[in-house]
Parts: C-alpha cells; sequence; structure tokens
C-alpha cells in the first residue's frame, strides 16, 4: 500500500492536469462543452473571469455544499477544485482556435477521449471523488433518490443556465454524455492502482457511476471533469 503511494499521487495529478486539457480542447472546439463547462463558460463571460478561475469558484462553492450532505472530502477532492482550473486556464493559452469543421471536430474527439483517460486516471489513484460528484452521491444519500434522476436533475440544470449565461451547448455536449461513461467504464481496470478488497470494491462502484454516465442527459441517467 505505501509502496504504491508515489504512483497514486502521480497518477492523481497527471489526471486531473489532463481532464483541463481535455477540457480546453472541447471549448477550442466550439462544437459543445462538457455539461459543467457550459456553466463555465457561460459564468466566464458574464463576470470577465477566465475559465480556470470559475471552474475553481464554482468547485469550491459545490464543496461547501457537502457540509449539510455530510460528505468527507478526500485530498483528491481538494486536489480537483485546485488543479482542474490551474490546468485549463494553461491548455487554453496554447490550444489554438480553429476555423476548419474538420480541425474542431478532431479538437471535440480529442477532447472526449482525453477527458476519459484523465477522467480513469484520477478515479483510479482512490484519493476521494471530485466535489461534483460527490455532490451527486451525497444527494443520493441523503434523499434516497436515483443516482440517474439526481444526476440528470444536477445536470440539466448547469447546462439550461450555463446555456442562458451564453456557454457552448452543442452536438459534442452529447456525444460526450453518450461516450464517455462506456470509455471510462473499459479504461478503470486498467488504470486503478491495486490496493485491496476495499480499493477493488471502490473501484467497482465507480466503474458503475461512470458508466451511468453514458446515458443521454434528457433521458433519466445517473461522475469533471473533475
Amino acid at each position: 500500500m505505501t509502496r504504491a503511494l508515489p504512483r497514486r499521487l502521480v497518477q492523481l495529478y497527471l489526471g486531473l492536469a489532463l481532464y483541463g486539457v481535455s477540457m480546453a480542447l472541447l471549448i477550442r472546439s466550439a462544437l459543445g462543452n462538457m455539461p459543467w463547462d457550459v456553466l463555465h463558460q457561460g459564468l466566464s463571460a458574464r463576470l470577465g473571469w477566465s475559465l480556470g478561475t470559475v471552474t475553481v469558484v464554482v468547485g469550491a462553492l459545490v464543496l461547501l455544499c457537502w457540509i449539510p450532505l455530510r460528505q468527507k472530502p478526500g485530498l483528491g477532492t481538494v486536489s480537483n477544485v485546485v488543479v482542474i482550473g490551474i490546468a485549463v486556464d494553461a491548455a487554453l493559452r496554447v490550444v489554438p482556435h480553429v476555423d476548419a469543421m474538420a480541425g474542431r471536430i478532431a479538437l471535440a474527439a480529442g477532447g472526449i477521449l482525453l477527458n476519459a483517460v484523465a477522467t480513469a486516471l484520477y478515479i483510479g489513484a482512490r484519493f476521494g471523488p471530485g466535489p461534483r460528484d460527490g455532490l451527486m452521491t451525497g444527494l443520493v444519500a441523503r434523499t434516497g433518490w436515483s443516482l440517474r434522476l439526481v444526476r440528470t436533475g444536477i445536470e440539466v440544470a448547469v447546462v439550461l443556465t450555463g446555456w442562458a449565461l451564453g456557454g457552448t451547448l452543442g452536438v459534442a455536449t452529447v456525444v460526450y454524455a453518450l461516450a464517455v461513461g462506456p470509455l471510462v467504464h473499459l479504461l478503470l481496470p486498467l488504470l486503478t492502482v491495486p490496493g485491496g478488497q476495499r480499493a477493488q470494491s471502490m473501484q467497482v462502484r465507480a466503474a458503475g457511476r461512470a458508466a451511468r454516465r453514458s446515458a443521454p442527459m434528457g433521458r433519466p441517467q445517473v461522475s469533471q471533469t473533475p
């Protein structure tokens, strides 16, 4: 267990950094953002803050919602709030705007694939869920509602609010919702750091949550970006 700690730490922070890069790729494609990034982008446009700053602030506010839900954050939870915001701002400085449709499609596809890898990396490091996933599971635990219903309600509200504020909602948003769950489900067993029976149980639960992400947002469904 102790010998696995360096690998877990490297995997956690690599996954979170890559998550931020995947966000930047989808944003630059202008074909649609991840659900929470529709909100982040809309708030960024209204407030004049960088996307990374908005991501950090929203993540921190969501984390505060854990208190009445009696959720306990881990290292991965706190790191998620900070690292992804820094990474997406850094990536947006180097990922160019692309006008050609072929290039935009390539950016969107690359962003979705990279996001699945990044998600499997940071979940597989076993340092706790991201703030948004913790909000979802906390609400499920407190209300007894289904995971799909809670996730649908949160993401629909987030997407519609972000779209009303000027965030980009498009075909890539739908493709992301359909594709990322199955991709994470395939990658997670390969990237989860072994850690005994408890860790294997956590892996199974995380894989189940990731698979539920594959349902379209418009249908009853259920983890972003950290």
